[in-house]
Formats: structure tokens, sequence, C-alpha cells
């Protein structure tokens, strides 16, 4: 059999996983970004909803997020195409775990750093933002690399909802061809050329950081 007359279909689902990493990365950080801001507020009504928020994001697993997103969200009359429905399961449960990652790098940060702050005349507010916040987002990199890197992984869940993703595309082709092993095994190696080297530059950005010098 040969691969190659298929390899476009498995390409052009590889850009369909792409995007949705993109779109679950960028607007799950953003919302995670907020929970943590919420559940380290000093204020409950802020504090308690997001972290129940938080808590069922990590608590429930993402295929069923995804399932509730674009089977059961009609019944109250939202409606998504299935990409979309999988951008945005994906996001939520993105933003659930990079909350926690942040609040992390932001606990993180030494008090003295605070009191130098205070001392130098900055209030809480400016001291948060321009003192702390910028530290606590530079120790969650490493962290939060990782999760990029799951959830590029994870878009494979989406096939479970009909988004023509890699793990669909493969499928397909496999069906076609009944060459199953030879097509999953070139699927596998499809996310491990973007994985393994994301999952390198991580540990390079951990180790730099770990000494100081990014």
């Amino acid at each position: 059999m040969d691969l190659s007359m298929y390899l476009p279909r498995l390409l052009d689902g590889l850009g369909v996983s792409l995007q949705l990493t993109a779109i679950s990365v960028v607007f799950g950080y953003a919302l995670g970004l907020l929970f943590a801001l919420g559940v380290s507020s000093i204020h409950r009504g802020l504090r308690w909803p997001a972290l129940v928020v938080v808590e069922i994001g990590r608590g429930i697993p993402a295929l069923v997020v995804l399932y509730i997103v674009y089977y059961g969200l009609p019944a109250v009359g939202v409606l998504f195409s299935s990409f979309w429905a999988a951008a945005a399961g994906l996001t939520f449960t993105v933003a659930a775990y990079s909350s926690e990652m942040i609040r992390a790098g932001i606990q993180s940060v030494p008090r003295g750093q605070g009191e130098a702050a205070a001392a130098l005349g900055l209030s809480r507010l400016p001291t948060f933002a321009r003192v702390i916040l910028p530290q606590g987002l530079r120790s969650s990199i490493p962290a939060l690399m990782g999760l990029a890197i799951q959830s590029f992984q994870g878009t494979s869940l989406a096939y479970s909802i009909s988004v023509n993703e890699l793990m669909s595309q493969a499928y397909q082709v496999s069906s076609l061809t009944f060459a199953y092993l030879t097509v999953y095994v070139v699927t596998g190696l499809i996310y491990a050329v973007i994985a393994v080297p994301a999952t390198w530059a991580s540990v390079w950005v951990e180790h730099r950081l770990a000494r100081g010098h990014a």
C-alpha cells in the first residue's frame, strides 16, 4: 500500500489539531489567569465561584466535557459545530488546569518581594500587577508549556464528536486501506514530531529559568 497518497489527509488532520491546540491554549490560559486571580482573591464572592469552576473543570474528564458541550448543550438551545464544540470544551479544561499552575506560580513569589515594593511606596494593587504577577507568570512558564503539549495530544479526543482532526483522519484512512498498523504508527510519529521537540524546549526553558537566564 502506498501511504503517500493518503499523507495529505493526515496532514490536513494535523492542521485541524494544531488549530484546536492554538485556540484552547490562548483562550484557556487567558481564562486560567482570571480563574487564578479569582481563587486568590480575598473576596469570598469571587473566590468561591472561581474555586468551584476550577475544581469542576479539573474533576470532569475532557471527553465528558466535549460530550456535554456537543450533545448536552443543544438541549438548552446552545448549539456548536463539532469544531467549535471541541474548541470550547478543550478551552474549559485547559483553563481549569492552567489556573492552578498560574496560582502556584504566584504563590511561589517570595513574600519579601511584596514587602520591598511596599517599602518603595507601592500600594497593594500596583505591587501585585507590577511585581508579584510578572514573577508568578514567569515561574509558571514550564508548567504551562507542558500543558500546551498535553493539550495538543488531547485534541485526539475531538475525534469522538466528529471533528476531522488527525486521529479522525487516521481512522478514515485505515478504514479505506485496512493498513491499521501502518497508519496508526505513522499517526503516532506525526504526534511525536510535534510533541517531542516541544517537550525538549519546555525542559530547556525550565533550566534557563532555574538559572535565572530568562
